[in-house]
């Protein structure tokens, strides 16, 4: 008889690298030596440190498993403030940026990996989360409120690629301080200064099936994602520009 399907509740972290194809396009050899370092000097020790499992990696992302949720997010708030802190001397056109997706959800094992709606959740979160930041599921923040030296700001529900219903989502605020545990509002960057503002409006989906807006949400992204590699813009975040949906 075939063995019986291993399931656990655990919080599922989701990461990769933002811009990887286009540093790689730069410098192969130097970008995975760095992100080598990165990984041997910060990543998996503060894995390891918040007892988390790295499930497997790819070229640029990982898959890592806690049985914690507040575990999951404070190695992400550790492994992100580690790497602004290992950027600040670094270039922008080669600085290694993550990505980190957090939810928590009802897994199942086999040979190692992990499978289910949080592990596919976690990866679309990681997805919309800025280079740096950190979004997680509204089920992981009810988890974590109060516990953490970080405050959140309330995204309201994404619609996320092949996820069928939309996911309220919320972005850790790392370069905030700590509030009373309400959660943070970062108000829009201020026009004006050096670099000039610009904001990428949601396209809109002109076809009749509303399950397609995913599409429409991913390209806007993606203009977002590639303007905001160019310095001498300052690029309104993707929370701040989707207010703006249907005006």
């Amino acid at each position: 008889m075939p063995e019986p399907v291993q399931r656990r509740l655990a919080a599922i972290l989701a990461a990769d690298v933002a811009g990887y194809s286009a540093l790689m396009g730069v410098d192969e050899e130097s970008t995975l030596a760095r992100l080598t370092a990165h990984r041997g000097e910060l990543v998996d020790p503060t894995i390891a440190r918040h007892r988390g499992r790295i499930v497997k990696t790819t070229g640029d992302g990982m898959l890592v498993e806690f049985g914690s949720v507040v575990d999951a997010v404070r190695a992400a708030v550790e492994l992100q403030r580690g790497m602004l802190a290992r950027n600040a001397e670094v270039p922008e056109a080669t600085k290694i940026r993550f990505r980190i997706g957090i939810t928590v959800g009802d897994i199942i094992i086999q040979d190692g990996d992990i499978f289910g709606d949080g592990v596919n959740i976690a990866a679309r979160l990681e997805g919309i989360a800025e280079p740096d930041g950190i979004c997680i599921s509204d089920d992981a923040w009810r988890q974590v409120r109060g516990k953490l030296d970080v405050p959140f700001e309330d995204m309201g529900e994404q619609r996320l690629k092949n996820i069928a219903a939309p996911v309220k989502v919320h972005r850790a605020l790392l370069d905030a301080r700590p509030d009373d545990g309400r959660r943070a509002v970062r108000p829009a960057p201020e026009a004006g200064g050096d670099r000039p503002s610009i904001a990428v409006l949601p396209l809109a989906n002109m076809s009749d099936d509303h399950e397609q807006q995913y599409f429409s949400d991913g390209i806007t992204e993606d203009i977002i994602t590639e303007l905001s590699r160019f310095r001498q813009l300052q690029v309104l975040a993707r929370n701040y520009s989707f207010r703006y949906r249907g005006s």
